[in-house]
């Protein structure tokens, strides 16, 4: 599998993903800007990558403005074709803004900025990202937002534990679901979900930020390295 992480203006954490795909997991990474269409020779066995950040500067709603950008109409084009997409935190809003993914990112519950390191529990093994994670054990991960509150009506919501769409939950280190630690006010503590189709994921913690023994945190390589797998 190849990668291609699509750059806009804001993006602060794309190198990270490069860097990360590239030289950790090392595998042939790509960078896409974000006024071309070309995806530089990735098919549909490829996986493209929304990286966090503050798109256009987040000055209309996070996400909104790079929705318009040419790439992501490959991008959609790509997902339609049952190629991979994965975004993280600005990307989650990206892909919900574009209708990739349903639901919505709203401000956080206390109106704060919230940079600091919460467990999540691995809600079904049924995607790629989670294929190699352990549902009876939590994960530590790092957010960093201001827009994390992930939001879906009651018929939504519904939807989503119906097909098995929730991936991850914000819970305690102990891996049970509590309101206590849900960071944002996200419905039923989602951190993160999958399409349908279970080829675009969508996450607000930063797995790429706990990749690396430099980072004193390895939990987040599992998630990227059940990717690299498909």
């Amino acid at each position: 599998m190849k990668f291609g992480v699509v750059v806009f203006p804001g993006s602060n954490c794309d190198h990270d993903m490069y860097h990360v795909f590239s030289e950790v997991l090392g595998q042939e990474t790509v960078e896409l800007w974000h006024k071309d269409t070309d995806l530089k020779g990735l098919t549909k066995d490829d996986c493209i990558i929304i990286p966090g950040g503050f798109s256009y500067g987040d000055y209309l709603r996070s996400g909104a403005i790079a929705k318009l950008s040419p790439i992501m109409k490959s991008v959609s084009e790509h997902a339609a074709k049952g190629g991979y997409v994965f975004g993280i935190c600005n990307g989650f809003q990206i892909l919900c803004e574009a209708g990739l993914l349903p639901g919505v990112l709203l401000q956080n519950a206390g109106q704060k900025f919230i940079c600091k390191n919460i467990y999540l529990k691995t809600t079904t093994k049924n995607s790629v990202l989670t294929q190699k994670l352990d549902t009876n054990t939590s994960i530590k991960i790092p957010i960093a937002h201001a827009d994390g509150r992930y939001y879906i009506d009651d018929a939504g919501l519904e939807n989503l534990v119906k097909n098995d769409q929730i991936i991850f939950q914000y819970a305690t280190e102990g891996n049970e679901l509590s309101n206590d630690v849900n960071p944002n006010g996200s419905v039923s503590n989602i951190a993160g979900i999958c399409n349908k189709g279970r080829n675009v994921f969508g996450m607000m913690p930063h797995p790429e930020r706990a990749s690396e023994d430099v980072h004193g945190n390895l939990d987040g390589l599992g998630m990227l390295e059940s990717l690299v797998l498909g």
